[in-house]
């Protein structure tokens, strides 16, 4: 009966939904004002796209109530993941891209050859078999363009997607992915919070920095500003697993970047936009909180990169002092990005390059494990250690996600198609056990079987006595 119910409200609020988006996008190719609400250029076509979407995540939440616990839900959660992360990745491609293509023309403007009096610098360019003209106003044109191209569309959706995509891996998992007993033992509830709340408090920080009168001092902000992402980074770590702190330090420096373009960059383009179409003055603050606050977002773009694809190498996030890896990692990739912005300034130094790459090579040597932590040779493993064994380890701490059936409540499938069903199978696949299991110990994850110590050197002595199927 309760199913029955369900059935039936999914299939009128979609109609109704359906029905109120069909209206509104109606309305808005006929009204004459194009369905134009107010001041800020809100569009019923706008609204009827929020619809749209509110439709999209009342299917999948009805779906995902009529298949709990049933097969269905595990599969129904990978394919949210394939998608918000395709999303995700799309939307970011877009910002990150906008953002670099608009600090380079920032960079590269020509200032001073035939450069007209209300213009702040032009550029030529070639791409894709023609050639492009740029002009940028000191402050505004004479007359606003009716057609005006709004760059804030890319930032909103690349943050909630990766919002959305935070609670699809971690939130919705928290027991499994987010928490790990070993680092604190909290309730998934509290961990979600604490995640969500570090968002806000780190914005509210970084936004009073930035009204700071620091932020003139170009290093000293710097510095005290690393010194807090560097604060966060700690944080994470002292709370989450490994792997969810350096995601969550990802996320936490793009609510930063979203913060500066929906709090600072656009309602300083509106308010100049208003002021230019109204004829009144312009404040040429407002341009330069603007560009402040979007070459902040600039040297985020490289960190929050790294980040994302942080996840697929334990030796980062597997370290015993993960926070500092993470930290020095951002350090190094931001400085990259520093030489960049100067050398489309035609400023680069000779040192700036170099130093952040030998940077990054040493954060690389002082992450690799010792000698003794790989194991001390063949030697001092006594006696031989038989794939018999190897394989009841496996069997008991490892297949229950790595297998053809997984029996885990999280993973219905073999993450990343790894699967240990025969002693074959192992000795394949003995590099990646010997970097997760041994060295990193960053599986089984969080630890969830409880694979001791002593089962990881016996696995070590194996694959160090040359992974016999003996």
């Amino acid at each position: 009966m309760t199913q029955v119910l369900l059935v039936s409200a999914f299939l009128l609020g979609l109609v109704l939904l359906l029905g109120a988006t069909y209206a509104l996008q109606r309305f808005a190719k006929v009204d004459k004002r194009g369905g134009k609400l107010g001041e800020n250029g809100l569009t019923m076509q706008g609204f009827s796209y929020l619809l749209i979407l509110l439709t999209v995540i009342y299917v999948l939440a009805v779906f995902y109530i009529l298949i709990k616990g049933s097969p269905w839900e595990g599969h129904l959660m990978e394919w949210l993941n394939i998608v918000v992360r395709l999303m995700h990745i799309t939307f970011g491609i877009a910002w990150i891209g906008a953002s670099f293509y608009f600090v380079f023309l920032e960079n590269a403007l020509n200032r001073t050859d035939n450069v007209r009096e209300e213009l702040a610098g032009n550029l030529w360019a070639v791409h894709g078999g023609g050639f492009y003209y740029l002009e940028k106003y000191k402050l505004a044109p004479k007359e606003i363009p009716r057609d005006l191209h709004w760059f804030k569309y890319e930032a909103y959706f690349t943050w909630l997607s990766g919002f959305s995509l935070l609670f699809v891996v971690y939130y919705f998992n928290a027991g499994s992915m987010l928490i790990d007993p070993q680092v604190l033992d909290v309730a998934p509830l509290t961990g979600v919070a604490i995640g969500v709340g570090s968002f806000i408090v780190a914005w509210l920080m970084y936004d009073v920095l930035c009204k700071s009168p620091l932020v003139k001092q170009g290093m000293w902000f710097a510095l005290l500003g690393f010194l807090v992402i560097v604060g966060f980074a700690f944080f994470y770590c002292q709370v989450f697993s490994a792997r969810a702190a350096y995601i969550h330090f990802g996320a936490m420096l793009g609510t930063l970047m979203v913060g500066n373009v929906f709090f600072t960059i656009i309602p300083a383009q509106k308010a100049m936009v208003k002021a230019a179409t109204l004829g009144q003055p312009l404040d040429p603050t407002l341009g330069k909180n603007a560009l402040t606050r979007s070459l902040h977002n600039n040297y985020f773009t490289l960190p929050v990169l790294f980040v994302m694809v942080s996840n697929h190498f334990p030796s980062t996030f597997g370290h015993s002092q993960p926070w500092l890896i993470l930290a020095a990692i951002s350090l190094g990739v931001a400085g990259v990005k520093h030489w960049l912005n100067l050398r489309e300034k035609k400023q680069a130094t000779v040192w700036i390059l170099p130093a952040s790459v030998v940077f990054l090579l040493a954060v690389a040597f002082v992450s690799a494990p010792p000698r003794e932590a790989a194991g001390g040779g063949a030697a001092a493993c006594t006696p031989n250690v038989s794939m018999a064994q190897v394989n009841a380890i496996v069997q008991n701490r490892c297949v229950r996600c790595h297998s053809s059936n997984p029996t885990d409540e999280v993973f219905k499938s073999a993450p990343n198609g790894v699967k240990y069903d025969t002693p074959e199978d192992i000795i394949r696949l003995q590099d990646k056990i010997m970097q997760r299991v041994v060295v990193t110990k960053t599986m089984p994850q969080n630890n969830k079987t409880n694979m001791t110590q002593e089962e990881r050197d016996l696995i070590r002595c194996w694959i160090e006595q040359g992974a016999q199927n003996k």
